[in-house]
């Protein structure tokens, strides 16, 4: 059987060929710019094509625009153009040079200056009157102007366009600098018949018709500019493109056919109302090409038109339910993947070490308790949902398109008002997504919705990348803990801080059974996973049963770890702890200390345990303090003293004190690890 041999190009070498490719492609740009003359004979274009064309491709767009000037442009003005071009190419390698940042103004500045100093110069030469620098002045306008455009142009991402997710500014750019670069085609004319113009039409008409309206009429607007400032008493096609879209517009649920002929229809009355002779003819002629040219689309090419035009349409509604509904449970999924994980991993260690013989009916009785487990934990969704008030649509797409101006291009946004009127936004994004923990972003989502939010979480699963923004809350918690090893370097207590984005500040601390490793095992294991189905959106029950099985399962020997966790509204101060297994808790709440202890079962002993609970309200400056039983073994009454008296101290120092005198209290021989959280709310 004969193989065909396919000749393979290094990925290198073909990089080079699109870099030098792109250089060709500015320098040709600007090669035309040189014929795309408006009204008096002023053609600054290419000089401004020069000032933004970046380090990379000036010297081509430098010598596009000279041998352009020189070919299309009398000799005196060829010379004049010619030294503009030499004035700019050098401003530009100055900014290169002294690596100044790339500014619009700066460029802009350039290319006014280039063309304003040649021309002034020339006025003077040639003694012109008034009228002869009122001229040079407005076409260093144009250059000014032309600049602006072309700058925002060439530092868009194009992208963003197919993801309906450009601001109106720089579409506008996008079309004005083409529709510029179109009228440089207007040389090409058969018996009065422009080529540029026929084409003009045909991107109104395929825009209206397969695309937006509103989009159609910015295009005729940017090109009916463009193309009207290039003759003398061509300015009615403005006005002519624009309600000619309109009009056609009307006709898109019926055929190419009706559209054609109402654009056609409307232009022949602008014509006949300009009564500019030959040229009214020849715009009419120019509409009626472009309608058969649409009439006569092949379907293979109209079909691309329509995916183009549709790109994204699939995209369900900004903040819609659905869309949040499979963000979160997406997440749910990647939280479960990594608790199975987790267990996997440990058991595998754990095993490489020992021979086991697990317990098969009690592996399937725990495996059944998953179940009850996942229908608590989409329950638990169930009520967030439930929770959210509305959807504000509206704020998620001015989000989508500033998000573009950053190159940023999420699957979805959801702003979500709850029933307290606090707003959270969510923005999941491709795990390869760059510049998510820009600072700016918190400032620029302020201004959009009106609200004061806090920075940005970042959450990354296998599903994506959750960026979310919650609403500044009254609250904020100021926090510091300390720890002791009994045995080694680790320690079998682990503490866990979490701001779950939705208002709430979560403590926890869980305590491994026993010292050293293997209790430090344990107690990483319940914090961890219990962070991480927090983290995720889910309630303390759900997630207790969750790490409850998996420490179940995690090996053949006894495994268990106390959970001690305690959640603070941040907006409203109500505080819940939650005990599995764990010792008391103190709060310090207007001078007078209340102890909090509750009767549970640590988690990892038997199927079904479950938190204990105790609700209060904090108010500015009240504390909670939260220990592993290392500490309140040492007793009880040194500590509440010491929390009645020391009430000047911050945060960590407490917890540094609190610590020094129970390791101080305690028998050396029969010290547990130790470790303590001091909480301490703050008015912002």
């Amino acid at each position: 059987m004969a193989v065909k041999n396919k000749i393979k190009i290094p990925k290198k070498k073909i990089k080079n060929i699109v870099l030098y490719s792109k250089r060709v492609l500015w320098g040709a740009v600007a090669f035309l710019l040189c014929f795309s003359s408006v009204v008096g004979g002023c053609c600054p274009f290419a000089v401004s094509l020069i000032a933004v064309s970046g380090r990379k491709n000036f010297l081509f767009a430098s010598i596009g625009a000279a041998l352009g000037y020189i070919v299309f442009c009398s000799s005196e003005n060829a010379i004049r153009y010619v030294s503009a071009v030499i004035i700019c190419t050098l401003g530009t390698a100055a900014l290169i040079f002294f690596k100044v940042k790339r500014e619009t103004y700066l460029s802009m500045l350039i290319s006014c200056l280039s063309v304003l100093s040649t021309g002034l110069v020339m006025n003077v030469k040639a003694g012109s009157n008034l009228g002869g620098y009122a001229i040079t002045l407005g076409e260093s306008v144009l250059a000014l102007g032309s600049t602006f455009f072309f700058f925002r142009f060439a530092n868009c991402s194009l992208k963003r366009l197919k993801l309906k997710a450009l601001p109106i500014t720089d579409l506008t750019c996008v079309l004005v600098s083409a529709s510029i670069v179109l009228s440089s085609l207007s040389f090409i004319e058969i018996k009065g018949v422009s080529i540029a113009r026929i084409l003009a039409c045909l991107l109104i008409l395929t825009t209206v018709r397969f695309g937006s309206q509103r989009f159609a009429l910015i295009v005729s607007l940017c090109l009916g500019f463009a193309l009207g400032i290039t003759e003398e008493n061509a300015l009615f096609l403005i006005g002519a493109y624009a309600f000619s879209s309109l009009l056609c517009s009307l006709f898109t649920s019926f055929s190419s056919l009706a559209i054609g002929f109402s654009f056609t229809l409307s232009m022949s009355f602008f014509a006949v109302a300009a009564n500019m002779g030959a040229f009214s003819l020849c715009t009419v002629l120019e509409s009626v090409f472009a309608s058969i040219i649409l009439c006569i689309l092949p379907e293979k090419l109209t079909s691309k038109l329509t995916d183009l035009w549709e790109s994204g349409a699939d995209i369900a509604p900004e903040g819609s339910l659905r869309q949040s509904l499979v963000v979160r449970l997406r997440f749910a999924s990647s939280a479960l993947a990594q608790v199975s994980e987790s267990v996997r991993d440990v058991r595998e260690k754990i095993n490489s070490f020992s021979t086991v013989d697990p317990n098969e009916s009690e592996i399937r009785m725990v495996a059944a308790d998953q179940f009850f487990s996942i229908s608590d934990m989409l329950g638990d969704l169930a009520f967030e949902f439930d929770e959210a008030e509305s959807f504000d649509f509206k704020a998620a797409g001015r989000i989508r398109r500033m998000l573009g101006e950053y190159d940023i291009f999420p699957e979805n946004i959801s702003a979500i008002v709850d029933k307290y009127d606090r707003m959270r936004i969510e923005i999941l994004a491709p795990n390869d997504t760059k510049g998510l923990d820009n600072m700016r972003l918190t400032n620029e989502i302020c201004k959009i919705c009106k609200r004061e939010f806090e920075r940005g979480k970042i959450n990354v699963s296998s599903a994506g990348t959750l960026l979310s923004f919650m609403e500044k809350p009254n609250f904020k918690m100021s926090f510091g803990f300390a720890q002791y090893c009994a045995e080694g370097n680790l320690c079998g207590d682990t503490i866990k801080t979490i701001n779950d984005s939705r208002g709430h500040m979560i403590f926890i601390i869980s305590d491994g059974m026993g010292k050293g490793s293997r209790a430090a095992l344990d107690g990483a294991m319940g914090a961890g996973l219990l962070s991480k189905l927090l983290s995720a959106g889910f309630g303390f029950d759900s997630s207790l049963k969750v790490v409850n099985s998996a420490l179940l399962v995690k090996s053949h020997e006894e495994s268990l770890a106390t959970l001690d966790c305690v959640r603070v509204d941040l907006f409203s101060g109500k505080c819940e702890f939650y005990k599995a297994g764990a010792p008391r808790s103190y709060i310090v709440k207007d001078d007078k200390l209340t102890k909090c202890e509750l009767t549970s079962m640590p988690a990892g002993i038997l199927r079904g345990v479950e938190f204990a609970k105790r609700t209060t309200v904090l108010n500015t400056d009240d504390e909670i303090i939260m220990m592993s039983d290392g500490i309140t073994d040492v007793g009880d009454e040194w500590l509440e003293k010491f929390l009645r008296l020391d009430t000047a101290l911050d945060p960590n120092e407490k917890a540094k004190a609190i610590l020094k005198i129970a390791i101080e209290n305690s028998d050396e021989k029969h010290r547990d690890d130790m470790s303590v959280i001091v909480a301490k709310m703050i008015e912002r």
